[in-house]
């Protein structure tokens, strides 16, 4: 299933035109290959990338990052991970902040996620702003993690959880994800 450009001018009416024009190809190459596949599924993920972007317009951690500098949990204290940074003229933290509509933290987060889509974020970390890279790295994010079965079952809370560590926005996301169920006629 194809997401048409009225079904996320609908889900996501805070988007601009530009930015809905901008995304939705990327969007639907990233459905398709990570199988958000059915309308429940791109509802739930349509819910999430809404919060998570602030309605697609941003596509990089608002926050400097700084909160990430010694988070070992993150790979940022890796040998690997303070060479590219340093060499960059940053810290880890900032280097490997947030990015993608899903946001993508820390050295390990890119690390996969560079292997999984065949491009070098380890070095180029902002590259998961490019609209193409920015979906597909949400919609990798989304697989890994099994989201596409918490979608299959409603799981709204679960799903937030997976994606933010707690339920930071939950009463946004849930209202997002009741909006885009409608465009789905899920509801």
């Amino acid at each position: 299933m194809l997401l048409t450009i009225e079904q996320l001018e609908q889900c996501i009416p805070e988007a601009s035109d530009r930015k809905r024009i901008k995304y939705i190809a990327p969007l639907n190459e990233a459905l398709t290959k990570y199988g958000i596949n059915t309308p429940i599924r791109i509802a739930a993920f349509l819910a999430q990338i809404a919060h998570e972007s602030g309605s697609l317009h941003y596509v990089e951690e608002i926050a400097s990052g700084s909160a990430y500098e010694y988070r070992e949990d993150l790979g940022n204290l890796t040998d690997e991970a303070l060479h590219y940074a340093h060499s960059a003229g940053s810290t880890t933290g900032r280097f490997y902040k947030g990015r993608g509509l899903i946001q993508i933290t820390g050295f390990y987060n890119y690390k996969k996620c560079g292997q999984a889509l065949g491009v070098d974020l380890v070095r180029q970390p902002s590259a998961l702003t490019d609209p193409t890279l920015a979906s597909l790295s949400a919609g990798w994010f989304w697989s890994t993690r099994n989201c596409n079965s918490l979608a299959d079952v409603g799981s709204c809370t679960a799903i937030t959880k997976v994606i933010n560590g707690g339920i930071n926005g939950l009463a946004e996301r849930k209202a997002n994800y009741i909006r885009c169920k409608k465009v789905f006629n899920l509801t």
